[in-house]
């Protein structure tokens, strides 16, 4: 699958596939959606919300659908280490990233030298193995269908960021996000960038209780759904 290396509004990069017509980002800015939607109307959301939940004996566990360039677990391991909050981050893609791709993306140059190692150490991490990033930050990198998951009552956060529905309908079933559903605890939470009636329509089948807020810039609305 080709995979093209493209600009986007905030300076950042992204990768376009022709064959899909879809780019992995907004080409409004792939760093300011990825904060937007999934460090503060998740991570940061969800800390707020549940003050006293998280310790080094109860760590914050997020799975992600679609680790993609990495971008939003090192925006996560970089403002989890802010916080010194320990952390299991479990993110699943079925078609990972080339050495030279990784390479071609210029995150480093929105941040200090030690955190674009960060950068390089999660995509240097290998497949289908837990490993410690830094003292507060543990990976597990899925080469898998999301379809195939199977969680149970195990994360706080879900990351949802497949391409988009009219690109790939069979990732925004109600059976995969029940999957997701059964991966979340109680009073737990999903966040994603698309709110298409049937994406909605979908979370509610599966028991969500879903929010729209304000989206990132070039988008008006994204959805928060909560597991009760």
């Amino acid at each position: 699958m080709e995979r093209i290396l493209t600009p986007t509004e905030d300076g950042s990069m992204t990768l376009y596939i022709p064959e899909l017509n879809e780019h992995y980002h907004s080409i409004h800015g792939a760093i300011q959606e990825s904060r937007h939607i999934f460090i503060r109307a998740g991570l940061e959301y969800f800390l707020e919300t549940h003050p006293d939940s998280i310790s080094l004996q109860n760590p914050l566990h997020i799975l992600e659908a679609g680790f993609g360039t990495g971008l939003n677990a090192w925006l996560t391991l970089i403002r989890t280490r802010e916080l010194q909050l320990p952390v299991c981050y479990h993110s699943i893609e079925k078609y990972p990233l080339a050495s030279d791709e990784i390479a071609s993306l210029n995150y480093s140059n929105f941040t200090a030298p030690a955190e674009q190692e960060l950068f390089n150490e999660l995509h240097r991490c290998p497949w289908e193995t837990e490993q410690s990033v830094s003292p507060y930050f543990k990976l597990y990198k899925h080469r898998e269908d999301f379809r195939n998951i199977h969680f149970r009552s195990q994360f706080n956060i879900v990351y949802f960021d497949a391409f988009n529905p009219d690109v790939q309908p069979h990732l925004w079933t109600d059976a995969v996000f029940n999957r997701f559903y059964e991966a979340l605890k109680p009073n737990s939470i999903l966040v994603t960038y698309c709110v298409k009636g049937i994406v909605k329509q979908a979370l509610r089948n599966v028991g969500f209780r879903l929010k729209r807020l304000p989206g990132p810039p070039g988008k008006r609305e994204m959805l928060r759904a909560v597991k009760l």
